[in-house]
């Protein structure tokens, strides 16, 4: 009678969290948390994603006194890679310091799931947010500069890469520096930096030699060379290198996010 009441007891405690189900149902939890909880903020950042990629194509058209279809696709692609960094590598870092000025911070990561499920459900809350922005920047500089954009294969891991490589250096760094303000300073920083001092937007031989060679080896413009290649025909060459710095980038940004919150009690 003991032994079947042992038995029972062991049938009735839940299966052991681990193992790639585990991984999979913690992974679309944790999206559905996301979107959840950002329910009120994720049509704000829609607009808003949708008004910069615009506004980015338009803005800096009127500093140009002619703008021919070179430039007109420079200016479109330049708008779609900055919208995509602009979720990535500095609303995600945003978000986490929110959290964690609001109290909701460690409530997350006190959740019986793995985290690496939570970190690529966010990753992929901020891709899915880009792809309105990424549509109404192409449409716009259609109907503005009356070009015609070629879409090859390789747009899809082009702004998967980027979404992925700028999410995960955000979340690397929201995760990583304890002091909340410290993050959203660095992340004002960045856009300054992206936005100013980054062949995103225009040809990297603009900028002094020094400058142009350090952009060889950050992620900005193996970016904006990926999209930009991926969306043109003839505009910019995408090289190999650019995929490999492009891709370890993402790598190097997902280890240290993934270490950060390992070593979180």
């Amino acid at each position: 009678m003991t032994v079947m009441t042992a038995e029972a007891s062991v049938a009735r405690l839940p299966a052991k969290r681990v193992g790639p189900g585990n991984w999979l149902r913690s992974y679309g939890a944790m999206l559905r948390w996301e979107v959840m909880s950002s329910r009120l903020f994720l049509p704000l950042l829609l607009v808003i994603q949708i008004l910069v990629g615009a506004g980015f194509v338009i803005g800096f058209g009127l500093l140009i006194t002619e703008v021919d279809t070179a430039t007109a696709l420079y200016l479109a692609t330049g708008g779609v890679v900055q919208s995509l960094i602009l979720i990535g590598l500095i609303v995600t870092p945003q978000v986490v310091s929110q959290r964690k000025m609001e109290g909701s911070y460690e409530y997350l990561w006190s959740l019986p799931t793995p985290r690496g499920a939570a970190s690529l459900a966010s990753t992929t809350v901020a891709a899915l947010v880009a792809i309105p922005g990424v549509v109404a920047t192409l449409l716009v500089a259609v109907w503005r500069y009356d070009v015609t954009f070629a879409v090859h294969p390789t747009v899809v891991p082009a702004i998967l890469l980027t979404v992925a490589c700028g999410s995960f250096l955000g979340m690397a760094a929201a995760h990583g520096i304890p002091n909340p303000q410290v993050t959203l300073l660095l992340t004002q920083l960045m856009i300054f930096f992206v936005i100013g001092f980054s062949p995103v937007f225009f040809p990297p031989e603009r900028l002094p030699n020094w400058l142009a060679t350090l952009h060889d080896y950050l992620p900005f413009y193996p970016m904006a060379l990926a999209v930009r290649s991926s969306l043109t025909n003839g505009l910019v060459d995408m090289t190999a290198n650019a995929w490999l710095v492009l891709s370890a980038w993402t790598i190097v940004g997902a280890l240290i996010t993934g270490i950060v919150l390992v070593r979180r009690k």
